[in-house]
């Protein structure tokens, strides 16, 4: 009788490669169908702060009673002429004759008014109303080529709130080119030298970009939907963390494959088992960062809301696309993937004393040797960073510092600054109950950093709409500056004790303060959340309470590390005024998530090599066989999100030094000193309460899962 194991049917090889052509061909009818949509979520993006706000914020509640005094579908441009002789008769002309042709045209408002000389006669200003509805920011940009041809000597600017929001367009403009450009070269270069390879680098960025199309076609039609608000700063960092994680994952797969081709001579077997290997710590990553940033969506802030979904829909896709797409190319390539450099087939080869593993075999030795010298200083350093972390200045900054360099906008505010009322144009509104209108007028007028105030007027007579009379108020500050602000939370202190007023305090300002304070409140709120749900993931990943707590302690600390040397070159070289609340809540949620990634790589590592040769050998093994492709990642995302400092805003500058810093201690010094020295020296309780905190080092075997 034959032997059924012979004559059994095996799978051929051309059987064997239709799978993963055919997962190739579907990625690319994914990519050729939700590929375009990268370059069109500019179209469906919002940067208004006004949408960022819960329906309960104050300066919301404003905005919508405001529809009945006036038309709030209208946005000021403020156009600014200085001439420092002296304004002339032919400034003015110039300035009534190029504005007033554009009032009723599409974009612009009805009613423009006249040129309105300073009282040192050097300047003039003119307040031309824009439509929300339409593009403001391309309405602006007609005003501007319209006031191009201004006479010699006379410099015009256009600023004001539609200024404003049109700089943000062109500072954002570049995030579907610029960035993504310098991303993926920045990451090529980084895979060229790690791998030493002209194909496999580009295998990987191929998978980020299908990641990304795939991740930017669902955020497109969920925002076109109106399930999700998108603006700049959350498709900037969507298409980093896209191109970061899609590029991590990569790599752990990549370099468990060449592990396996070196043990294993066929590539079909040797993908199997190198997906096998990393689809745990790989789908635990990818789980812990989507649980961190989906606590954004208890932010009242909508910016910050959508930013957690969004996010989590980058890393679903860099998942799939990492562990379906790129296992594909990696099984038809082969060893060809790894081209001049294949690995040889060599079963017996001791995979600690490869070229790639020498390093850190060395460096794996050097922790085992003094582990409580090596986490005790490495402790200490990390503290003397972290103790300057109080002095991060995370209170706000003026709406006119959110840019890196000189901007129209903001030039122009400075002359408006200089000649005017600095707020002028751009004012203040107070709606309050009728009958205590008077008393709430003479009370925003005593209030310090007001130039003037007045009931909004019909017919000579204060405007009345369902009993409430509205105020608008002129401040002495401008009204993106942070003084502005405090002069709306005076106003507001002030009105809201008059008796039967129901006084609500809104416009420019009020909105800029409502929105740093939901910030303020967002970021103490989800910080403590967001250390509960990573613990929750690690504790079920690692069937252990000691491991997880270290784990989430050294993250931390290195996020204090971050902030205190962040501190100093804030505050010192770099010169920055201060930063948004949000720039602290963004770095920690993606600093904790991403951080963490990289120690799930290492431990989960050396948990499975712990439970065959205890928990000091399996850290030795752990920490060889992850160090380099770990290092590689590190780099790898900090680069990418170091690209962010490409877009010409403090914000995004800001977030970007963060992450980037903070992955890079997390990777080249928690995950490769504190957390290894840690482990070694506290031995096989770091696993407590499981039944591998029970075995020592001499006992341990695989019945210890």
């Amino acid at each position: 009788m034959p032997d059924k194991t012979v004559s059994r049917p095996r799978p051929t090889p051309k059987l064997r490669w239709l799978i993963p052509a055919l997962l190739l061909l579907g990625w690319l009818i994914i990519g050729g169908v939700t590929g375009p949509f990268a370059g069109k979520l500019a179209g469906v993006s919002s940067n208004d702060n006004s949408t960022f706000l819960p329906a309960s914020a104050e300066s919301t509640q404003v905005q919508k009673l405001l529809a009945d005094f006036q038309d709030t579908d209208e946005i000021p441009a403020i156009v600014i002429a200085e001439r420092p002789s002296g304004i002339t008769p032919g400034d003015l002309q110039f300035l009534q004759s190029t504005t007033s042709g554009l009032a009723g045209t599409p974009g612009f408002g009805d009613a423009v008014s006249p040129p309105i000389p300073s009282a040192d006669r050097q300047a003039a200003e003119v307040f031309v109303p824009v439509s929300s509805s339409d593009d403001p920011a391309e309405t602006v940009e007609t005003l501007r080529d319209k006031l191009a041809n201004a006479p010699d000597g006379l410099t015009v600017k256009v600023t004001g709130p539609a200024g404003q929001v049109a700089d943000l367009g062109e500072a954002f403009a570049g995030i579907d080119g610029l960035l993504l450009l310098v991303a993926g070269a920045v990451v090529i270069l980084i895979l060229i030298v790690v791998y030493r390879s002209p194909i496999l680098p580009f295998v990987v960025i191929i998978s980020a970009v299908f990641a990304l199309g795939l991740a930017s076609g669902l955020v497109y039609f969920l925002t076109k939907q109106g399930v999700l608000d998108l603006n700049g700063q959350s498709q900037g960092i969507l298409f980093i963390l896209v191109f970061g994680a899609a590029t991590d994952y990569a790599l752990l797969l990549v370099s468990r494959f060449r592990e396996e081709l070196i043990t294993t001579e066929d590539k079909y077997a040797a993908i199997r088992q190198a997906w096998r290997a990393t689809i745990e710590p790989i789908a635990a990553s990818a789980g812990t960062v989507i649980a961190g940033v989906l606590c954004l969506l208890l932010s009242d802030l909508n910016s910050n809301k959508s930013l957690g979904p969004i996010a989590a829909i980058g890393i679903v896709a860099s998942f799939l696309a990492s562990m379906t797409f790129l296992p594909a190319a990696l099984t038809l390539l082969g060893r060809t993937a790894f081209w001049p450099l294949r690995p040889a087939y060599a079963p017996d080869t001791d995979p600690d004393t490869g070229t790639a593993h020498r390093l850190w075999k060395r460096i794996a030795d050097v922790v085992a040797s003094k582990p409580r010298v090596i986490w005790v200083g490495t402790l200490v350093v990390l503290l003397i960073g972290a103790a300057f972390a109080p002095a991060f200045k995370a209170d706000g900054i003026a709406s006119s510092d959110f840019f890196m360099g000189t901007v129209e906008s903001v030039e122009g505010a400075e002359i408006q600054a200089r000649h005017f009322d600095a707020g002028s144009g751009t004012p203040t509104y107070v709606i309050a109950d009728q009958g205590a209108g008077t008393a709430v007028l003479d009370a925003v007028r005593a209030t310090d950093g007001v130039a003037s105030a007045q009931f909004m007027e019909e017919n000579g007579a204060p405007m009345v709409r369902d009993g409430k009379v509205a105020i608008s108020a002129t401040l002495t500050d401008n009204a993106e500056s942070l003084a502005a602000q405090d002069t709306v939370a005076d106003i507001r202190s002030a009105v809201h004790d008059i008796p039967g007023a129901d006084a609500l305090v809104g416009g420019t300002s009020a909105i800029d303060l409502d929105t740093r304070e939901t910030a303020i409140h967002d970021r103490n709120l989800i910080i403590p959340i967001v250390l509960i749900v990573v613990f929750v993931v690690l504790v079920a990943l690692l069937r252990s309470i000691v491991a997880p707590l270290i784990l989430l302690a050294s993250t931390v600390l290195s996020f204090a590390t971050t902030l205190g040397v962040a501190a100093l070159l804030f505050n010192g070289p770099f010169g920055f005024p201060g930063a948004d609340p949000v720039v602290p809540l963004f770095a920690f949620v993606f600093l904790v998530a991403l951080g963490i990634d990289y120690n799930i790589f290492l431990m989960t590592r050396v948990r499975e090599e712990a439970l065959r040769s205890g928990t000091r050998i399996g850290m030795i093994r752990g920490l060889t066989a992850t160090g380099g492709v770990i290092t590689s990642a590190g780099v790898v995302l900090a680069a990418t999100f170091a690209a962010l400092a490409v877009i010409p805003l403090m914000f995004l500058v800001q977030v970007a030094f963060l992450v980037a810093f903070g992955v890079l201690i997390d990777t080249l010094i928690v995950r490769t000193l504190l957390v290894p020295a840690l482990t070694l020296d506290i031995g096989p309780r770091i696993w407590w309460p499981s039944a591998l905190a029970k075995k020592d080092d001499a006992t341990a075997d695989s019945s210890a899962a």
